[in-house]
């Protein structure tokens, strides 16, 4: 008999769902038949990190006709390139550039916006289990009720040495 356990399961789902919405992979259909064409992961992967100044690889690996013939004037001398060809070259080998890079993104006004919207559930949620799940306190936790335990501990003399009977005056009528 073939068992499963929940991790080998989760372990197969987790892999098909990788495959299934990985961007380095591409699917085809052609004549009933589903061709599967994946990325190469022994290549070198392309990152734009601060910490990290020249990546393993360019940014752009196949190169149009303009980009290869900017590429033939850059190996003749700089000062004769614009401004703009030297843009483009860096952009044919890096996506951003490190001002690029540092740029603050609202991306913190989503995560305080997640952070608030969770603690507002989560406040409902407690206010209607406080409502609707749990019983009523019982009469005991009541004001009146403890107090009137202290008076009868008082009155029986509990423990009058060290603990409670022991802080009121007795003479007096109240606590020490």
């Amino acid at each position: 008999m073939l068992r499963l356990t929940v991790r080998r399961v989760g372990g197969l789902l987790s892999r098909r769902a990788v495959a299934a919405f990985s961007s380095s992979s591409t699917r085809m259909a052609s004549d009933g038949h589903e061709v599967t064409e994946q990325a190469d992961m022994s290549l070198p992967m392309y990152w734009d990190r601060l910490d990290t100044p020249l990546p393993d690889r360019l940014y752009h690996d196949t190169l149009s006709a303009a980009d290869k013939s900017l590429k033939k004037k850059e190996k003749g001398p700089w000062n004769n390139l614009s401004k703009e060809e030297k843009l483009a070259l860096y952009r044919l080998m890096f996506k951003e550039s490190y001002a690029e890079m540092k740029k603050p993104s609202s991306e913190w006004k989503t995560v305080v916006g997640g952070i608030f919207f969770f603690i507002g559930f989560t406040g409902l949620v407690v206010l209607w289990q406080r409502i609707f799940v749990y019983p009523p306190h019982p009469h005991t936790l009541d004001d009146e009720w403890q107090a009137m335990q202290v008076k009868r501990m008082l009155d029986m003399r509990v423990n009058p040495v060290e603990s409670f009977s022991a802080k009121w005056d007795y003479e007096k009528g109240q606590w020490k």
